[in-house]
């Protein structure tokens, strides 16, 4: 059965972009391919082959769900890592599994310790430290419960990092809250290495902290949306570009996401386009309804504001954007025909419609419509 839409991934974009951000963070930097929200909208079950094609061998998710996810998919070589949620049952099976997991949360780190007892191994832990995020991660004071629990138990864990994460290292103005957190996870890890415990891997970076901090790179960086091609921020990018002589994008896009017409009618001057009265035809209309919407993640404060690519040429969307259909303005286009593709996201002969330019008329992130895109849309790998 077809589907209303379909994404398409990029497979040559995505490998030049992990090449890329290897070469440019340098060889003695792990990367941890971050492909939490379904690798940011893009499938994990298309990204993460291709990935391990490009020599990621280290993948972050956000809870259980997401790791059992990547677990049936990857290569034995390849490590998992929950950097969020976990129920009882999904501590159980990381630990029994050798899944690699944040632990921020002394109860979380005595339960640990119960399944690595009963199934006599080591929990491969990574401990989160609170630095000034405020949201998860150890103060300095709990941590000395922590270090006591570790120490007494070194043959049922394996403290694979120490982690921390920054509040907002995409924005100029939490420079100085940045600098703070930095210097603090630099004390905490002094700290910690003199009472005997010695993490395998320093990670605190993210994309955009990984780009403007660089020594937050240490021995591993978490990165996510650089690998899918788009900046954390227009600053981030300024900040990349500002002392290379070549001030081009390096990165490539790698999702477009694609539709067809599904009807062609005509509107005469005067008359409202879809509900309400959102829009007026001015003159004789053609239109071309498309059958995406809402439901499908294409934002209903795009009505009357966003853009779709017909043949070549960028479109206008008219009237209120429906659960389930959208109306293009196409009487500037010649020829258009039932069938003919659509494209929400991407190029077409020449024209492109950005993520970014999306994002514009759309007033959110980049991050934020690139997760909703719903997980019942067919992804196709690309072998551009």
């Amino acid at each position: 059965m077809a589907a209303t839409s379909r994404i398409e991934i990029n497979k040559a974009a995505l490998i030049h972009n992990l090449t890329f951000l290897q070469s440019y963070l340098g060889e003695q930097v792990k990367i941890s391919s971050v492909v939490k929200a379904n690798a940011y909208g893009h499938g994990i079950e298309q990204f993460i082959p291709i990935a391990e094609e490009a020599g990621v061998q280290h993948f972050s998710v956000f809870s259980g769900d997401e790791a059992h996810r990547v677990y049936q998919i990857k290569q034995p070589t390849s490590d998992i890592m929950v950097m969020g949620w976990m129920s009882d049952d999904d501590l159980e099976w990381a630990v029994r599994s050798g899944v690699e997991f944040f632990v921020f949360e002394q109860e979380k780190l005595e339960t640990a310790l119960d399944y690595a007892r009963q199934y006599n191994t080591r929990a491969i832990i990574h401990l989160e430290v609170e630095t000034g995020m405020n949201r998860t991660g150890f103060s300095q004071q709990a941590l000395h419960k922590v270090v006591k629990l570790i120490t007494s138990n070194e043959q049922y864990f394996r403290v694979r990092g120490l982690c921390t994460h920054y509040a907002g290292a995409e924005s100029i103005a939490n420079h100085v809250r940045v600098q703070k957190q930095i210097k603090k996870y630099n004390r905490i890890y002094k700290w910690i290495t003199n009472r005997g415990i010695h993490p395998e891997l320093r990670h605190t970076a993210c994309s955009a902290a990984a780009i403007a901090y660089p020594r937050t790179r240490m021995d591993m960086v978490r990165i996510g949306i650089l690998q899918y091609g788009f900046w954390p921020s227009p600053e981030t990018f300024i900040h990349f570009v500002h002392k290379r002589m070549e001030k081009s994008d390096v990165l490539k896009r790698v999702l477009s996401w694609k539709s067809q017409v599904m009807s062609i009618k005509k509107v005469k001057p005067g008359e409202f386009v879809s509900y309400g009265t959102y829009y007026m035809a001015q003159e004789e209309k053609t239109i071309a309804i498309v059958p995406v919407g809402y439901s499908h993640g294409y934002s209903r404060s795009l009505s009357n504001q966003g853009r779709v690519l017909i043949d070549g040429h960028r479109v206008p969307v008219i009237g209120i954007v429906n659960m389930n259909m959208l109306v293009a303005d196409v009487t500037q286009v010649p020829d258009v025909k039932k069938g003919d593709e659509v494209v929400l996201i991407g190029d077409q002969d020449g024209v492109s419609i950005t993520l970014a330019s999306f994002a514009d008329f759309n007033n959110q992130l980049n991050y934020e419509l690139l997760a909703r895109l719903p997980l019942d849309i067919p992804r196709a790998i690309m072998n551009q």
